[in-house]
């Protein structure tokens, strides 16, 4: 069953509804009618070369598993950059690198390793990367939140982690006292979208089993592994780099964390 044909008729909707969006972008006043179009002209690129990659890859599991690896390291790259402003020219770029594939793994991985071991998702390409992706994804998406979400609210209240540390707290525990309500907003989209599936969305893996010939049973069970997947995930993602910050390990500025 061909969910979406490609053809002229996909090509003229994309258009109008990045010109759409980019309008939008320009006319709220947001500024952002040059990244909707760069980023939909990615998005073309990236998913037409990822598909013909994917022919391959899906054919073994050692190439599926590369993969999913491939694309911890993209999400660890993205969070990073996204986290510090800062790109990979600047110094210190593998080292920001690997502080972010540690939440990201961290959190995904083994939720994947769970699924896999237990039989709940088959063992195969098919299966490995498309759910490593939703979790990586969901982890990347969630640490990124966090931790600018973080630094944002520390330069915001630096006074107040001093005068926590002039009261004797040690650096992590100062910094830990202001930032770990702003780190619980990260997981509010996933927790929205948990607690409103069925009732707000019907999600994409729901829909995507329907639209594949599967019951309603079964689509329900793939969203609802998911979901909670992602739940896991995420959790474990922003508790480790709000752990990272609050020990200096990730941070833009030098002078965002105040030290005694």
């Amino acid at each position: 069953m061909t969910v979406v044909a490609p053809g002229w008729a996909l090509a003229v909707v994309l258009v109008v509804l990045v010109a759409a969006a980019a309008a939008a972008g320009h006319l709220s006043g947001l500024g952002q009618s040059g990244p909707i179009v760069v980023a939909a002209l990615r998005a073309v690129v990236q998913l037409g070369v990822v598909s013909a990659l994917l022919a391959v890859v899906l054919r073994s599991l050692w190439s599926s598993a590369l993969f999913v690896l491939l694309m911890l390291t993209i999400a660890a790259v993205t969070s990073a950059q996204r986290i510090t402003g800062l790109g990979l020219r600047p110094a210190g770029a593998p080292r920001r690198v690997a502080t972010l594939a540690v939440p990201i793994g961290a959190g995904s991985l083994p939720v994947l390793a769970l699924v896999l071991a237990t039989g709940t998702v088959p063992l195969r390409g098919v299966s490995v990367v498309p759910i490593g992706g939703i979790l990586i994804g969901g982890a990347m998406s969630a640490a990124s939140l966090a931790g600018r979400r973080l630094f944002d609210e520390l330069r915001q209240r630096r006074g107040e982690v001093e005068a926590a540390l002039a009261l004797g707290f040690l650096p992590r525990d100062a910094v830990l006292e202001i930032v770990r309500p702003a780190a619980a907003t990260a997981l509010v989209p996933a927790l929205d979208q948990t607690r409103t599936v069925g009732l707000v969305t019907l999600p994409g893996a729901y829909v995507g089993v329907l639209l594949g010939g599967g019951s309603a049973l079964q689509a329900g069970a793939a969203q609802l592994l998911v979901l909670v997947g992602l739940l896991a995930a995420e959790t474990v993602a922003v508790w480790m780099v709000t752990e990272q910050v609050a020990r200096g390990h990730l941070t833009p500025d030098p002078t965002a964390l105040p030290r005694r």
